[in-house]
């Protein structure tokens, strides 16, 4: 009974997104005036100017290492919307004839991943959306195009994997390659999905989606094991749609000598310009260690700013304003860059900040020792099964892997070594796949394909119906995992 009286502003945005459906940001704020409250009130551990000046300094360093990729992440997709690239990626792809398997495991396992590790925000709808109409029946594209997305929660360059292993004090690689284990069966599992629904039967293509979908887990556990989450999406996704077009091509041409050579469209050389930085800057922390010359410290959490990719994004915003000066110039009547900016990242920046602020007051007032006693008191498989709910519906309310980190990864921080890494990667699988597939990723969707009334009640009927697969996935994946390391 302790416990649920200590998770009420839990509870309180569980009702408010859910029951009352009510924005996140508006949750979030509830959330974090309830915990003040009770407090205050007495409810928890005693009130201490020291407790609040601590919640106070980590809130404020895991907002500035969010909101330092958040915001070049948000301008990079508006150069790149302007600019028109992403249909021009789209258009590529329909040029290039790969039979139809070989068009689902490219999107699905490596252009959607590939764009959304790079940019977060749904931003490779824009570019699957338009692209899955074109090739499937529109009820099907729809269902691939969410598929594709609830797939891979290493968006905004591993993002929430930094946060994840910030709030749990943890390893953010041990945190990201031992994610991308729990994420395994999701993977196989959403995207067997679409090669069904995209009507293909024949053995030898569902084969070559299986060493299509290892050669990604691989490639993602294998990136974020040694390069780190900042590279480990967009390197699975690039790996695999690399593979995918050589295995295609290759068909193709035993069958058409002729054929011409395939060439990365020009327009989309910032994604590669994208790619490069990220790769040349992590090859320069790895040489000089230059990242640890600057250290913002908080209470219990740290951020090194020279380490973020932000850093990338801030240098690759540079050179496209640069580079689009003249066309910003031609394309006057257009809303500036920072007008644009500052109308998209206000209400993601405002969510986090207090979803951040209820979850550092809440492990500082000691609301989230009862979680812990309970976490801690249960068998594995139990832990592991409750923890994946829980992650989920956080992941699923607040439509960011981040902002449902933010909740519960702060009560796994207090549990025993032995425990806490697994439970970690499961509460970050878990929340990061039930967001992809969150009613705000669906809205963007049905933006996107301008679809009807009775398509949008049967996208979000299949979008619930995907969170709650993945999340017994994810725990599936979890206590194959447990087994395995004994």
């Amino acid at each position: 009974m302790v416990a649920l009286f200590h998770l009420s502003p839990v509870l309180l945005v569980t009702a408010m997104l859910v029951v009352l459906r009510r924005p996140p940001v508006h949750a979030a704020i509830a959330g974090s005036l309830l915990v003040v409250v009770l407090w205050l009130a007495g409810a928890a551990d005693a009130w201490h100017l020291g407790s609040m000046v601590a919640a106070a300094k980590d809130t404020a360093v895991l907002f500035a290492s969010t909101a330092f990729v958040i915001v070049p992440g948000l301008a990079f997709v508006i150069y790149i919307e302007r600019l028109g690239i992403n249909l021009a990626v789209s258009q590529w792809v329909r040029s290039l004839g790969l039979r139809r398997g070989d068009q689902v495991a490219f999107i699905v396992l490596g252009l959607a991943p590939l764009l959304e590790a790079m940019t977060g925000f749904g931003v490779s709808l824009i570019a699957t959306v338009p692209l899955l109409l074109s090739l499937f029946e529109r009820k099907v594209a729809l269902r691939m195009a969410l598929a594709g997305m609830a797939i891979m929660p290493w968006g905004t360059l591993g993002l929430a994997s930094v946060i994840g292993a910030s709030l749990a004090h943890l390893d953010v690689t041990a945190l990201a390659s031992t994610s991308a284990l729990t994420s395994a069966p999701v993977f196989l599992a959403l995207s067997a999905m679409s090669l069904f629904l995209a009507g293909v039967r024949e053995p030898r293509q569902w084969t070559a989606l299986g060493a299509f979908w290892l050669l990604f887990v691989g490639v993602l556990y294998g990136a974020s094991r040694w390069l780190g989450p900042e590279v480990a999406g967009v390197a699975a996704g690039l790996v695999t749609a690399a593979a995918v077009l050589c295995a295609g091509l290759w068909r193709l041409h035993r069958s058409d000598g002729e054929r011409s050579a395939v060439q990365w469209p020009r327009q989309a050389w910032p994604y590669l310009a994208l790619i490069v930085c990220i790769v040349a800057l992590k090859t320069l922390w790895t040489l000089t260690a230059w990242q640890d010359l600057w250290v913002v410290q908080g209470a219990q959490v740290s951020w090194k700013p020279l380490a973020s990719p932000g850093l990338a994004l801030l240098l690759l915003l540079v050179w496209l304003g640069v580079h689009t000066r003249d066309s910003q110039r031609r394309a006057a009547s257009d809303v500036s860059v920072p007008a644009a900016l500052a109308a998209r990242a206000k209400r993601p920046l405002l969510t986090i900040f207090f979803f951040l602020a209820m979850s550092q007051m809440m492990v500082k007032a000691g609301f989230l020792a009862g979680l812990m006693q309970l976490l801690a008191g249960l068998s594995p498989a139990a832990a592991t099964s409750l923890v994946a709910l829980l992650g989920a519906l956080s992941g699923y309310m607040t439509g960011s892997n981040v902002g449902g980190n933010a909740i519960f990864m702060p009560a796994i921080a207090m549990l025993p070594e032995p425990s806490r890494l697994l439970l970690a990667a499961v509460q970050n699988s878990a929340a990061g796949h039930a967001a992809l597939g969150s009613l705000s990723i669906v809205m963007l969707i049905l933006g996107l394909a301008k679809t009807q009334a009775t398509e949008e009640s049967e996208l979000v009927r299949f979008g619930f119906a995907l969170a709650c697969l993945n999340t017994a996935l994810v725990a599936l994946g979890a206590a194959l995992l447990s087994g395995w390391l004994g």
